[in-house]
């Protein structure tokens, strides 16, 4: 039996707009981390076409930032130029990103692309050719106006942006000044636990504090982490959708990066895996 006529035209119409979309994304590319390691080899499937990237916001640091200008590795070598990596936006990059990919393969039915891609908010041409969005290190970000003008059209349009990985009040005011340019008008709230977004494919009524690896050495950073409580925070939209979904006084970050590392606490990645898948599904559903 031969298809209707209107049937492969549709087909055709399907196809040239996921051709024209693929057309205009930028070609994937990895920038220098700030994190200790230059070991993460390409997956052999990196170039394959899928219907989910993790992208991952590049952003200019905040002048107050905890790492400053600096990379980490790179402290000696001058002020580093956030467009080229090495800064901020770069933490946990690209080891969390592909852990991370590779566990909501084997979770769910979604076809996930094995690597990341960084995204600029100044390429506007880019930007909002994916409906995903990872950051990090959030008490470090500062973005300019157009780059909070470009994201608020990003995230009412139907975008979804994650944000992780800051801590106490200070680190607390830095994120909240670039959000309040963002939203000036929408309030950071906290996300009730009978919320979708908790529920979409594993229950998470019992969220706990999800420790960075830093928190755990001996002689490491703990002290970013005394005294504080995880808080799971977001935004909404008119339609009372998420929009932006907060982990704060959490390093789920460090959860997918070091997820495969046995001196890592599993708890920690048990959730913070469980985290993320949920909201992946989340923001594909509503």
């Amino acid at each position: 039996m031969k298809a209707p006529k209107f049937l492969w035209w549709r087909l055709g119409l399907g196809l040239a707009l996921i051709s024209a979309v693929y057309a205009f994304q930028r070609p994937f590319r990895v920038y220098r981390s700030m994190e200790p390691y230059d070991d993460i080899p390409l997956p052999s499937d990196w170039q394959e076409k899928t219907e989910w990237v993790q992208a991952r916001l590049m952003y200019p640091n905040h002048p107050e930032a905890r790492f400053g200008g600096w990379g980490r590795r790179f402290r000696f070598g001058g002020m580093l130029d956030w467009r080229e990596g090495g800064t901020s936006w770069t933490q946990d990059y690209p080891r969390a990103d592909r852990h991370f990919a590779a566990a909501l393969r084997r979770l769910t039915r979604v076809h996930v692309r094995s690597v990341e891609q960084p995204s600029n908010p100044d390429d506007t041409d880019d930007f909002f050719n994916w409906p995903w969005l990872v950051a990090g290190e959030m008490g470090d970000w500062k973005l300019t106006p157009a780059q909070a003008k470009t994201l608020r059209e990003y995230l009412l349009r139907g975008g979804f942006i994650y944000m992780d990985d800051f801590w106490g009040p200070d680190e607390y005011a830095r994120f909240d000044e670039s959000m309040k340019a963002v939203f000036p008008d929408r309030p950071v709230v906290e996300i009730d636990n009978k919320d979708a977004i908790f529920h979409t494919v594993y229950d998470l009524d019992d969220r706990y504090q999800v420790l960075g690896q830093w928190a755990l050495r001996p002689g490491g950073m703990s002290d970013r982490a005394a005294g504080t409580v995880a808080r799971w925070r977001g935004i909404y939209d008119d339609k009372g959708r998420l929009m932006v979904a907060m982990s704060f006084n959490s390093d789920v970050g460090d959860s997918w990066e070091w997820a495969d590392d046995p001196r890592y606490p599993e708890k920690f990645s048990a959730l913070g895996i469980r985290i993320g898948v949920n909201y992946v599904v989340y923001s594909m559903t509503h």
